[in-house]
């Protein structure tokens, strides 16, 4: 059968429904790691941009942790990405893309916007609904040049994008223009 029985596209319904749900869980999650960390960073440093890097860079939940570290949430300048590392992996999220989203099969939403890094390797998961909107000011900036890790991932920002990777090196690099999976 070239289109499945309604069973299998139930199926494939749901699965969809559930991967729209964790996209929707991860960005409420961003803003609330986001508000939380420039709650923090707002007692100690100035709103001018240089001293919000060194919160992020030197908070807490920044450096290599357990199991009981908390995701963090950054930024990168332009605000055009949005990541948040945990100890079980990185979850990116891209508001404008210029480059040719990954085709994903029986996908009837978009890829492009979300990319995932976790054990099982770089995922970009199929996502209904409009692509995510640029991170406003309340999610801390990680500066070009910086870079963050928690557990085994790290996340490097830089003029020409994002690279994002695990211990054993596999992950991505992330730009308006042009995304890569490494290595």
């Amino acid at each position: 059968m070239v289109n499945g029985g309604p069973r299998e596209r139930g199926m494939g319904r749901g699965m969809l429904a559930f991967v729209v749900a964790d996209v929707v869980l991860v960005l409420a999650l961003l803003v609330l790691v986001g508000v939380w960390v420039a709650g923090s960073s707002t007692s100690s440093t100035p709103d001018d941009g240089p001293g919000t890097a060194a919160t992020v860079a030197s908070s807490p939940s920044t450096s290599t942790g357990t199991a009981g570290t908390a995701p963090t949430t950054f930024r990168m300048p332009s605000g055009n990405i949005a990541c948040t590392v945990s100890v079980d992996g990185v979850t990116c999220t891209i508001a404008s893309i210029r480059f040719e989203a990954p085709v994903a099969a029986g996908c009837t939403g978009q890829t492009g916007h979300v990319f995932v890094l976790s054990t099982d390797g770089v995922t970009v998961p199929c996502v209904d609904g409009a692509p995510p909107a640029v991170a406003g000011d309340d999610v801390a900036t990680l500066e070009y040049g910086s870079s963050m890790t928690v557990g085994g991932y790290t996340c490097t920002s830089a003029t020409d994008g994002v690279t994002c990777t695990g211990a054993d090196g596999v992950g991505f690099r992330l730009a308006s223009g042009a995304w890569s999976q490494l290595p």
